[in-house]
């Protein structure tokens, strides 16, 4: 039997009357709140699984007749019950790791997030070089990018890298500086920014490919250390209602280790790689993979076209509006890209390209027209800013628009500055894609943003923030219905990773995974959406998440 988390609990024991057909007794059975299918009908009272697989939706009268004498009974309380929530780009190294070692998330001033790392050098005494990662400067009170002025003071000559949120940037204080040979005369490598000050002096800043000079820095972690941190991943991805993930830019030897742990029965979550694109000879030479179980699929490459928004690396066809001097960065040739996509075609390999800018979204969609890829479910990773001229451009090429909806609400801070209100008008258009014909697809990005389904959920119907801000330039026409949303997450989810026809939605010989919230996604008050919390995650049919 597949070993669950320490966070599953055994399932509550109900009273019901038993079969008389042992037979056809089931294994599970879910009733007692709201059961969203993602198909018609739309909502029943009951789920049967046998053997993993969902064999009953319907009525709970019909349910009851399934139950014997060892079957398993959940009574959801009143809590809502949907097909299983799929985070479709996520980081879950990165995840796990952002629960293991200095976070900066959350923190409100460059002087607070200075505060942090002082505070983890005189708890920890850490030893060799100190990464943190999770700042964003979004209404910081200095009105600026973290320096490494912020950090020299309080950590001496001990090197310290502290990531963007976005993960396109990092600060290295002086020490990280000298140890990694990085100084004013130093020249940046294509498709990435050493960003200096108005005396020309080193801010410490390094954007996007730029970041490699200081990764020799930090110590590769054993194959100990990357268990670590899947396991805190999958803790992460389950207690907040995912069944499965888009895993994004794996490296080979995790997807080894994966598929390792899965074979130990370590693996509650349903993952679906996306290697590096340099490091997938495997893939081209051997075509796609899958564990026995199904539960760790590898069939995708990622590459990067360029950064992120934030830190000013997304690829635009005009400056930056608050900074003219820049339009942005391109991360990877176009020669490099198209060989690897000729590589993945003839393999049967997915390609999953990042893009963020205008630009850098016309520029992949210009490659993927050179491949004739209909048919073929390339993706794009983020298509954030859009020309409007390219959003039907999705539909006509078969290119599914991978989008993360928080990104929306996060950004809303910052990006009428970086862009000007023209270009807006193609910002998060989730729902001009959609209603172009695209296939659109949700995720978090996490550990870029928090990661929780819920959230996720809020800023796709409802497009404002936390705190319920928005503004006219925002374009709330780009809103989802729930309908709509609730696809993003589930059917699209599994369209995009070619397993349709086992996930996505709750229907009779599908795979019994499962998301139950605290919350009714389909009718709670917009504002009460993001309060949930995940009750139920099933994967399989197995519990591997359980809030009484």
């Amino acid at each position: 039997m597949r070993l669950l988390l320490a966070g599953a609990v055994a399932l509550l024991a109900t009273s019901v009357p038993a079969t008389s057909a042992l037979a056809a007794a089931a294994d599970l059975v879910i009733w007692g709140g709201p059961i969203y299918t993602g198909v018609t009908p739309a909502k029943v009272e009951a789920v049967v699984v046998r053997a993993g697989r969902i064999a009953y939706v319907g009525s709970r009268h019909e349910a009851e007749t399934q139950v014997g004498e060892k079957t398993q009974v959940i009574d959801l309380a009143g809590a809502a019950l949907f097909p299983g929530f799929t985070d479709s780009h996520a980081h879950l190294d990165g995840i796990g790791e952002r629960e293991l070692t200095l976070s900066l998330e959350g923190a409100r001033s460059a002087a607070e997030a200075a505060g942090r790392v002082k505070a983890y050098l005189a708890e920890h005494r850490p030893t060799g070089v100190v990464w943190g990662r999770g700042w964003i400067e979004t209404g910081w009170p200095e009105g600026r990018f973290l320096d490494r002025k912020d950090i020299d003071p309080i950590s001496g000559d001990q090197p310290v890298l502290l990531g963007r949120a976005d993960g396109h940037a990092v600060v290295a204080n002086t020490a990280a500086l000298k140890a990694a040979g990085i100084d004013e005369h130093t020249a940046a490598p294509e498709g990435g920014a050493i960003l200096k000050d108005a005396d020309g002096r080193l801010t410490g800043m390094l954007v996007d490919n730029a970041m490699r000079l200081v990764a020799p820095l930090r110590k590769a972690p054993t194959e100990a250390d990357r268990r670590v941190r899947f396991e805190a991943a999958f803790k992460v991805e389950t207690r907040y209602g995912w069944t499965g993930a888009h895993s994004m830019s794996v490296n080979w030897n995790d997807v080894l280790l994966l598929e390792k742990m899965d074979a130990e029965g370590q693996a509650p979550l349903r993952v679906y790689n996306a290697v590096e694109a340099d490091q997938a000879d495997p893939l081209f030479a051997h075509g796609p993979r899958q564990t026995p179980d199904g539960r760790i699929t590898t069939r995708d490459i990622k590459l990067y076209e360029d950064g992120a928004l934030g830190s000013r690396g997304a690829l635009l066809f005009a400056p930056y509006a608050d900074a003219p001097a820049t339009s942005g960065l391109m991360r990877t040739p176009p020669e490099v890209m198209r060989a690897a996509m000729t590589k993945a075609k003839a393999a049967g390999i997915q390609v999953s390209v990042h893009a963020i800018g205008d630009k850098g979204n016309a520029n992949v969609l210009d490659l993927y027209a050179e491949q004739g890829v209909k048919g073929l479910r390339w993706r794009i990773e983020h298509a954030q800013i859009l020309r409007p001229a390219d959003i039907p451009r999705f539909a006509q090429l078969g290119v599914i628009a991978s989008m993360q909806p928080s990104h929306a609400i996060g950004d809303f801070h910052f990006a009428p500055a970086r862009l000007g209100e023209a270009r807006l008008k193609g910002a998060y258009a989730w729902k001009s894609l959609l209603d172009a014909g695209a296939v659109v697809v949700g995720g978090s990005d996490a550990p870029v943003e928090r990661g929780n389904p819920l959230i996720e959920f809020y800023a796709a119907v409802v497009r404002k923030d936390l705190k319920g801000a928005s503004a006219p330039d925002w374009h709330p026409e780009e809103r989802l219905s729930r309908e709509e949303a609730l696809k993003l997450f589930t059917s699209s989810s599994a369209y995009a990773r070619f397993a349709e026809k086992e996930l996505g939605t709750i229907e009779v010989g599908k795979r019994a995974d499962l998301s139950g919230f605290s919350v009714d996604l389909m009718t709670a008050p917009e504002e009460q959406i993001p309060q949930g919390h995940a009750v139920l995650t099933m994967v399989d049919g197995q519990v591997v998440y359980r809030n009484q």
